[in-house]
């Protein structure tokens, strides 16, 4: 039953009237609601604690006004607890019995126990129902809404409670990559030490875990969509097979993005063999997905240093198969073979490598007249250098760093060191994001573009001891060594955009004296003995694939020109390629660039014949001579 008290103050006429609104009390688990209308006017009522056995049977006396509170209060101590119908009311305080038929209360079914006291306030215009009559009564208390009670929220009470405030943060923090997780026992095992079958029975691949592969295959799906020109290329040339016969051993980070590269090449014709080129970047659902789909995978994240060239020889060393093209990404699958596996080396047909570390190891070789395979230098390829090394790294570089430490760039001092596309491209995005940027260069033409877009050229010791983070973009090698990094200051952000880890002398931080503290999943806190501590990301290791994500639209700019530069040194006439170092012919590039202008729903303006005469150009291209520097 409800008890129905009304405001004991006059109401005003309806024009002075601003509004009416309902209070909701609940107490207990009977379901005893007490609904209170109001003038603009506030009136505070204490509810006296009720006994929760509701009586139906019994009728509310009404409590006469004027009457004093200590006897109001004795009145409905002793009356049963029981809920009346609403009524149209007048200016005085009066209580409807339930017996007015007119009035009579809608049952409510049984409600179960809740904390007392629970409140909830509505404005009774909400309901669509008329609040006032002609006179200025209240025609109809408002309906009120129900509350959702404690048994409503048993499911999340379900919920595991033995979690640290910290690991709750990051589980929720993390990447879809790493969201999916495996029972704990496959956590605890190497891969190397499974025995584990894809659907079809084929056990030649080492992953992590092989029922991830659905998961992965979703992750998959997501990539295609955004990498159109490897969609196109699968469309029209699937039916030439243009890679037909071709034994495809590489050595890439094993991503969504490189999976539908992989995927295309089969398609293609060619038969693949993978490996990881960083130990940190592999993408453990991928893998499992690439394996079930029968290509021979070797990789998972967190891999050690044994099990990274473990991978790498179980790619190689298969009895039976001998590979004749190598996609490379960083040299050092190029570089197995060359020195574990000399006569196999010798009958690569060519060689695809895509990284500065990489192409530089090529140059060495072929400088040296050690050389024996044509290799095609994609990293400078335009589509490569001015897209992915540029534009994806812009993206990326806030990506990795948010992750890892959610830290602010507004008014950071940050150190690039190298301002090649990749330096370019963290600069770019860091100074739009309000932080101080410092570059170090080598090149006088490089740091004359620095210091035309704004950068401040500094040697590494002049700012060392004052800048928030350190950047390495070089490609070199003890580009910041143990010298600078104890001059560094408490808190100092340490990472690296380049493909190799040389870069950042991690080597020199593994002593005594120093204290290696893991915060997060690549993330150490490295602790001098003075308390002083640096922030080194992914152990030196590339940033943004370590940590974070790339754009998958720019990744397929740069997997289309890996595909053509193998098309091409696989299928060319023999004699075209020696044995040294090519870039990609400008025709392709060209056509890479073509393939994507769709998604943008862009159209080219085609040349007329006077217009190519007069530049003594194709009206198909290529319109740039080698020479042109984009």
């Amino acid at each position: 039953m409800d008890y129905i008290y009304h405001n004991p103050l006059p109401l005003r006429h309806p024009s002075q009237l601003c509004s009416v609104f309902v209070h909701t009390f609940v107490l207990g688990g009977k379901g005893l609601r007490v609904t209170t209308a109001m003038s603009v006017q506030v009136v505070s009522a204490k509810m006296a604690e009720a006994d929760l056995q509701a009586s139906s049977s019994k009728e509310l006396k009404a409590v006469p006004p004027g009457m004093p509170k200590s006897e109001e209060k004795k009145v409905l101590k002793n009356e049963p607890k029981a809920a009346a119908a609403t009524s149209p009311v007048g200016p005085s305080t009066e209580v409807i019995a339930k017996g007015d038929p007119s009035h009579s209360p809608t049952p409510s079914p049984d409600l179960p126990k809740m904390q007392a006291s629970a409140m909830r306030r509505t404005d009774g215009r909400q309901n669509g129902e008329s609040l006032l009559n002609s006179d200025g009564t209240v025609a109809e208390a408002p309906k009120t809404k129900k509350i959702q009670f404690a048994d409503q929220k048993q499911e999340f009470n379900k919920r595991p409670t033995k979690i640290g405030r910290r690991s709750l943060s990051r589980s929720i923090s993390q990447s879809s990559t790493d969201s999916y997780s495996s029972d704990s026992s496959d956590d605890e095992t190497s891969p190397r030490d499974k025995q584990q079958k894809n659907s079809k029975g084929s056990a030649d691949f080492c992953i992590k875990n092989i029922k991830q592969a659905d998961f992965g295959r979703r992750e998959i799906e997501i990539a295609e969509q955004e990498m159109p020109a490897l969609t196109a290329l699968r469309k029209r040339a699937q039916g030439e097979k243009p890679l037909a016969g071709a034994k495809v051993v590489g050595c890439t980070h094993i991503t969504a993005q490189t999976a539908v590269l992989m995927e295309t090449l089969s398609a293609l014709g060619a038969q693949c063999r993978w490996a990881a080129c960083n130990i940190y970047s592999t993408q453990n659902e991928v893998a499992a997905a690439l394996a079930e789909a029968g290509i021979s995978v070797f990789a998972w994240k967190g891999e050690s240093e044994d099990d990274f060239w473990w991978c790498i020889d179980r790619c190689v060393n298969l009895e039976g198969w001998q590979p004749n093209m190598i996609l490379d990404d960083g040299g050092d699958l190029t570089h197995w073979i060359y020195k574990k596996y000399p006569n196999m080396f010798k009958k690569i047909k060519g060689i695809v490598e895509e990284s500065v570390t990489g192409v530089h190891r090529l140059y060495q070789l072929s400088k040296a007249g050690k050389l024996c395979v044509p290799a095609m230098n994609v990293n400078d390829s335009v589509t490569k250098q001015k897209f992915d090394n540029l534009y994806c790294c812009r993206e990326s570089i806030l990506d990795g760093l948010k992750r890892t430490t959610d830290v602010m760039f507004g008014g950071k001092q940050v150190l690039v060191c190298g301002y090649g596309e990749v330096g370019k491209g963290c600069t770019a995005a860091l100074k739009a994001m309000g932080a101080v940027v410092y570059v170090t260069e080598i090149d006088p033409i490089c740091a004359l573009q620095a210091c035309m877009d704004g950068f401040r050229l500094v040697k590494l010791n002049e700012v060392i001891r004052q800048v928030d983070i350190v950047i390495t973009c070089t490609g070199n090698k003890n580009v910041v060594v143990r010298e600078y990094l104890d001059r560094m200051k408490s808190g100092c952000i340490v990472c690296n955009m380049g493909h190799s880890n040389t870069e950042i002398d991690v080597a020199s931080l593994r002593t005594p004296e120093l204290t290696w503290e893991r915060v997060r999943s690549q993330v150490d806190h490295v602790i001098w003995p003075d308390g002083k501590r640096i922030v080194l990301l992914a152990e030196g290791r590339l940033l943004n694939l370590s940590c974070s994500t790339v754009p998958t639209f720019v990744l397929s700019i740069t997997a289309t020109t890996q595909a053509l530069a193998l098309i091409e040194l696989f299928n060319a006439p023999e004699g075209r390629y020696k044995q040294d170092v090519y870039l990609l012919p400008k025709k392709m590039d060209e056509y890479v660039a073509s393939l994507h202008l769709p998604a943008f729903d862009a159209h080219l303006t085609e040349l007329s014949d006077e217009q190519a005469k007069y530049l003594g150009l194709n009206k198909n291209g290529p319109f740039k001579p080698n020479y042109y520097r984009y």
